[in-house]
């Protein structure tokens, strides 16, 4: 649908004008946004659950060998009504309180990031159009009127307010204690050709794409955020928080306390762990945008336990060759398990969680995935062939 629908478009034209400025009713458009969600879930278009799936999406979560299961997931197709646009999530827990934590934020995120979305939009003054999905007309990229960059623009700011506003409440959330707890976050929206990605933490994102030579290839998406980056340490060290490694973990960084032998976190970047707020660790999301091509197969997002593991390379062979799209994430995460087993023998396996959406479905007519050459260089051959068939069998076997 090129145009909101009757709903949100109605609570778009409930901002009123005060004083020569837009106000929005935050509380009515949160609970409006929550009501979406609410039919989202019951509709099927909403998937939360650890192992749900359906012809274009795969998501996964498995517990890991260190307690319950802190990895979660989400999926919510026509994301606001709109049939162009979904939310990807993958949320990884951490500390005693980390299970509540991320469940909680990611019950939070989508609703008031709508909510965000749809107030910037109105402060834009952009009530009066009709928004269109992302397009290319002729080189360039259209979103009803503005470039993608511009679009970007009203996403980014959406990401970091929303991500204020749930930090905010989870300190004062007195059901959940997040002082020495919290949780990651990789999100993504995609609206039309253009995806939007949002990280705080750790965990990533990935696209699965071809190369110009036909080959599997992945891309990407985010960066981990942890406090052996220069950037993320000079912060944290400007805060006079500590970052070193403890000897029997060379190479891993961790975030502690000035004065004290704790917490230790292993990422620069969560929501929670107020312990930390005031000594360098932020929940501001690195924003991020990429224009989707007919190239572009799939999203992949997965919690660390994952890439603690396989390579960006090994993830998207192994999703590639799954034989069914519906185990596709299932396949991912039974893979990094075994993976744990033989390459950090001795460690307790992490939690795995992993979402993987298909894009061939949801790209602009003029976008959609070319028919797959009956050449070896094709996907379908490739994804059969010894090299992507034997990583996916040998994880499993060994």
């Amino acid at each position: 649908m090129d145009q909101f629908s009757h709903i949100y478009y109605g609570v778009m034209k409930s901002f009123s004008v005060k004083n020569k400025k837009l106000r929005c009713p935050k509380e009515e458009g949160r609970e409006v946004a929550e009501t979406l969600a609410r039919g989202a879930k019951k509709n099927s278009q909403l998937l939360c659950s650890l192992n749900s799936s359906n012809p274009h999406v795969s998501v996964f979560s498995q517990r890991g060998k260190k307690g319950i299961n802190q990895d979660c997931t989400v999926v919510w197709e026509e994301f606001g009504c709109q049939k162009d646009m979904v939310f990807c999530g993958v949320f990884d827990g951490h500390g005693p309180w980390g299970h509540y934590i991320s469940r909680k934020v990611r019950d939070w995120m989508p609703p008031t990031l709508l909510c965000q979305w749809q107030e910037i939009l109105a402060l834009n003054h952009l009530t009066s159009n009709v928004k269109k999905p992302c397009k290319t007309v002729g080189n360039d990229v259209k979103f009803g009127g503005m470039d993608c960059i511009e679009a970007f623009d009203i996403w980014k700011q959406s990401f970091l307010r929303t991500s204020a506003l749930i930090d905010e409440e989870l300190h004062r959330h007195r059901g959940i204690d997040s002082y020495y707890s919290g949780t990651t976050a990789v999100t993504i929206v995609k609206q039309g050709d253009l995806i939007v990605v949002a990280n705080v933490g750790d965990s990533r994102a990935v696209l699965g794409t071809t190369s110009d030579d036909g080959n599997l290839a992945a891309v990407q998406l985010t960066v981990d955020l942890k406090p052996n980056l220069p950037q993320e340490a000079a912060r944290i060290r400007h805060c006079n928080g500590r970052v070193y490694c403890l000897p029997d973990e060379p190479g891993v960084n961790r975030v502690w306390l000035p004065n004290e032998e704790s917490p230790g976190l292993a990422m620069s970047r969560a929501f929670g762990d107020y312990c930390l707020k005031d000594f360098g660790l932020i929940s501001v999301p690195e924003v991020t945008y990429r224009h989707l091509t007919n190239n572009d197969r799939f999203l992949l997002l997965a919690s660390d336990g994952v890439w603690d593991v396989l390579s960006n390379q090994e993830a998207v062979e192994i999703i590639a060759s799954s034989p069914q799209r519906e185990t596709a994430a299932k396949r991912l995460v039974e893979c990094a398990v075994k993976a744990w087993r033989w390459k950090k023998p001795g460690l307790a396996v992490d939690d795995c969680a992993a979402v993987c959406f298909y894009l061939d479905n949801f790209l602009s007519p003029n976008k959609q995935i070319n028919s797959f050459k009956p050449a070896s260089s094709s996907r379908v051959e490739r994804y059969r062939n010894e090299k992507a068939y034997n990583i996916g069998k040998g994880l499993l076997c060994k």
